[in-house]
């Protein structure tokens, strides 16, 4: 099959990808638009796993002050090269990571760092809720387990939406950091964060 250079070009903006990577996922999809972003988001999520083992010794610290400036933020994002430190594309990601913490104050970076002993008081407590309306242990479980992931997004800033939910899409911090590392070839970590709220 025939790829255009227009179809290769509109999928690229969507995803970030390379274009021989955008003409290979598009050849493979037999020009479906939608299954192509597929493949390239499972051939993505393969080398970010190969690339989340190499080390992130350089980066930027970002901030961002609020326009009341009783409320801000600063994170640490780490990369590989300085080359992609001083990318603009990278420095942008971590300005909107440091004004969504501002936005956000989560209190864990990740949902594995939550501690196992909050987690479970929020597992007893979804539990009780569910029983308390007279549900199945099998629909108890599932209850919870959806509960428990929506709970990860209040409080875990990696799994959280961004709250500028038009500018990205309605993509997590997370989606947008493996989109970065996708583009830049590099692992990419948020690496911590700290939030600033006059008199708290």
């Amino acid at each position: 099959m025939v790829v255009s250079a227009t179809d290769v070009k509109a999928l690229r903006d969507r995803t970030g990808a390379a274009m021989m990577d955008c003409k290979a996922a598009l050849t493979e999809s037999e020009g479906d638009l939608d299954r192509a972003i597929e493949i390239l988001r499972v051939k993505g999520q393969a080398s970010a796993a190969k690339r989340e083992e190499r080390g992130t010794d350089e980066g930027v610290v970002a901030s961002y002050v609020h326009a009341n400036d009783r409320v801000g933020a600063m994170v640490e994002v780490q990369c590989e090269t300085d080359f992609v430190a001083r990318n603009e594309d990278f420095k942008a990601f971590a300005y909107e990571v440091a004004l969504h913490v501002a936005a956000t104050a989560p209190r864990y970076l990740s949902s594995e760092q939550i501690p196992t002993e909050e987690r479970q008081a929020e597992e007893r407590v979804f539990g009780e809720k569910a029983r308390k309306d007279g549900k199945p242990d099998n629909v108890v479980e599932k209850i919870v387990e959806g509960q428990l992931a929506k709970w990860a997004k209040q409080v875990a800033l990696l799994d959280q939406t961004h709250v500028n939910t038009e500018k990205h899409d309605s993509k997590s911090i997370e989606e947008l950091r493996q989109e970065l590392a996708a583009k830049t070839g590099e692992n990419i970590r948020v690496a911590r964060y700290a939030y600033f709220r006059v008199g708290a």
